[in-house]
């Protein structure tokens, strides 16, 4: 039997996704074990990171204030839209260094078994983007202006949006359901997915066949 605070942290700790028991108790000994400028820190952070991180009100991504750190960035192609299920998603696609547009992140994917449809999901904010565009987009298009003046109403300024929900069988439907709503909404937007197929490194032999089959779907010229 243990004090009452040492088992209401491991407690704690048992509820992060991937902890069990014996991590949960690895970590509050360490814990407990650490300088006790340390513990407060860490109790500092937990509380800022709930207080202070909220949602974008443009993508739905995480941030500090009104807008994330890519919205906020005059640098990024507010053309050129990604799709993703989760904030945690955008960090890998990020490391890439590859993709300089915006993000638009749903909260989800679609999954009828879980209970979750398509108005469990942000896919209206996301049509009103595409159809739209975001309140800060440089204006284009000669029709006239709407909401707060610089939106134009004469065509949207999004031109691709890039579906990128995880290969998985909600991923694939999501993306599905989501090309064809905006093929009926905004034929003039291009809407591609992300390639799928071999990993760098990996042997041919050591592949699965829906792998094997998305690369060979996928193959380009060289």
């Amino acid at each position: 039997m243990q004090p009452a605070p040492i088992e209401r942290l491991v407690a704690a700790f048992s509820r992060l996704p991937g902890v069990g028991p014996r991590t949960a108790q690895r970590l509050t000994y360490h814990v407990l074990s650490r300088p006790d400028e340390d513990a407060r820190a860490l109790a500092t952070a937990l509380i800022e990171v709930k207080e202070l991180i909220g949602e974008c009100r443009i993508c739905f991504n995480l941030a500090e204030g009104e807008r994330c750190v890519v919205c906020e960035d005059p640098r990024r192609d507010p053309a050129l839209l990604c799709v993703v299920e989760t904030p945690a998603d955008v960090l890998p696609i990020e490391r890439t260094h590859e993709y300089r547009g915006r993000y638009h992140v749903l909260g989800g994917a679609l999954s009828p078994v879980d209970g979750v449809g398509p108005r469990d999901l942000r896919l209206q904010e996301l049509y009103r983007r595409v159809l739209e565009g975001d309140p800060d987009a440089p204006v284009t298009g000669d029709g006239p202006l709407v909401d707060d003046g610089t939106r134009p109403a004469g065509g949207p300024t999004v031109t691709e949006v890039v579906v990128a929900t995880n290969p998985t069988t909600s991923g694939e439907a999501t993306a599905l359901h989501i090309g064809a709503e905006l093929r009926e909404r905004s034929p003039q937007v291009t809407v591609t997915r992300l390639a799928s197929g071999l990993p760098v490194g990996a042997d041919l032999e050591h592949a699965d066949e829906v792998t094997l089959g998305r690369a060979f779907a996928g193959r380009r010229a060289i």
